[in-house]
């Protein structure tokens, strides 16, 4: 099951304790960048619409793979450099910076399953360079 997102949160609302981020920042133009509501059709289509557990919300699960692509880390790496960086945060739609991580590695290999790595491709070509 998958339940779209109510919309996303913009720059202001990011609650940071490093005071507010930067809207120039390469993460921030990312975000700007990509036409969301597009894509979550694409990836709400793969899911029941009525039962099952929700699934990741595309921001989150696309968000991470692009972090992933951008910066060649593996799995574990980037769910670290998530969870230091408050820009990397941001990208993959948490409302507030947080110590802890949102999902754990073995996660973003579902990312993988419900996104495919040539719409990813396809999604860091055009935005994201």
């Amino acid at each position: 099951m998958y339940k779209k997102a109510d919309g996303q949160i913009s720059i202001a609302e990011f609650i940071s304790p490093f005071g507010r981020l930067n809207p120039e920042n390469r993460w921030v133009r990312i975000v700007n960048a990509i036409p969301w509501s597009h894509y979550e059709a694409i990836y709400a289509d793969q899911f029941n619409k009525k039962t099952g557990a929700p699934a990741t919300r595309l921001r989150m699960a696309l968000g991470t793979l692009l972090i992933k692509r951008k910066t060649g880390r593996s799995d574990k790496e980037t769910l670290l450099d998530i969870i230091e960086n408050p820009y990397m945060q941001y990208l993959i739609g948490l409302n507030e910076f947080a110590t802890t991580a949102p999902f754990s590695a073995r996660s973003i290999s579902n990312f993988r399953k419900y996104i495919p790595k040539n719409i990813v491709d396809e999604i860091y070509r055009t935005y994201c360079k």
